[in-house]
């Protein structure tokens, strides 16, 4: 049996950013810092980070007063940080670049006076906080080319769309095109905002999948871009799991198998990975496992001023 190991796959530049934000706080402030919500949506992560003296919250009211918190990766609406400066706390802003991107283009739009429409997942932390970038009501969500059909009372002649940064290419591409055939003159990139780290791992899992005759991703189940690569897998026709580490794989999946691809969410750290090929090579001896590189990912983003600052 052969393995082949997606490349880019893992940590982006975002998600390195916001591991390391929470680390060099601890470091420099002293546990107990607090953060809200997962800084990014991984169990181990997660785990390891708490072992080291974070306190995850969701809300800044469980935040004891003049401490140290941590805004996720994902973004937060504006009435967290309203929040978090009535609460006198030192607040560090780990939300990724690319995402603060995005509130930057809806905050420009409501400028224009442009009525905005977001294409996400309702419910995710992402969402909830590009959203919050506005008055409650003021932007419309949609999540999937149906919803488009459905809308009421909107200024077909004053219209933007922005996205989640973590959908995929495909249910991304199919509510765009369904919004310009609708909306003829809405304003918008023209494949959405998905960030450079989604749309390279789904682009080395599509080609990967041609040789695989299943698909593992590495990553925990309220990865919103881990879900989207087990997925892209099973519409190829892949049987695709959705896993978090060897412990949840099952040895009856390989069956009648010769080729395995694996790949692993934004969030799911590379020893994960590592750990699930040792798991197969222990059960199938002799299983060479090898890099499928498409492309070479070069992307830093540097940390808050306060982290370099002394105390």
């Amino acid at each position: 049996m052969k393995i082949f190991l997606a490349s880019p796959r893992g940590f982006c530049a975002g998600v390195q950013r916001a591991i390391s934000i929470v680390e060099k706080a601890i470091e420099k402030f002293g546990a107990p810092v607090y953060v809200r919500h997962e800084i990014v949506h991984n169990q181990a992560v997660v785990s390891r980070l708490r072992e080291k003296g974070a306190v995850f919250v969701e809300d800044l009211e469980e935040v004891p007063l003049d401490s140290v918190a941590i805004f996720s990766a994902h973004g937060v609406p504006t009435a967290v940080y309203t929040q978090a400066d009535s609460r006198k706390l030192v607040t560090i802003d780990a939300t990724c670049p690319l995402v603060k991107r995005v509130h930057s283009s809806v905050k420009r739009h409501d400028k224009n006076e442009l009525q905005i429409i977001l294409i996400g997942h309702l419910g995710h932390p992402e969402v909830v906080g590009t959203m919050g970038q506005l008055g409650e009501g003021e932007m419309i969500l949609v999540e999937k080319p149906e919803d488009v059909w459905k809308l009421e009372g909107v200024n077909e002649n004053g219209l933007a769309y922005t996205t989640q940064t973590t959908l995929s290419i495909e249910e991304t591409k199919d509510i765009i095109a369904a919004l310009r055939q609708r909306f003829p003159k809405i304003k918008g990139p023209e494949k959405g905002d998905l960030c450079y780290a989604t749309t390279n791992r789904q682009q080395a899992v599509t080609e990967m999948a041609k040789l695989v005759d299943i698909l593992l991703v590495i990553g925990s189940a309220n990865s919103s871009n881990s879900n989207r690569l087990r997925e892209l897998g099973a519409r190829m026709g892949k049987p695709s799991y959705l896993i978090d580490g060897p412990a949840d794989v099952r040895e009856e999946w390989f069956r009648g198998v010769n080729n395995v691809g694996i790949s692993s969410g934004a969030s799911a750290p590379e020893d994960l990975v590592q750990d699930v090929v040792k798991w197969i090579q222990g059960k199938f001896p002799g299983t060479l496992a090898e890099d499928y590189v498409i492309l070479e990912e070069n992307v830093h983003f540097s940390l808050p001023e306060i982290l370099n600052t002394a105390v």
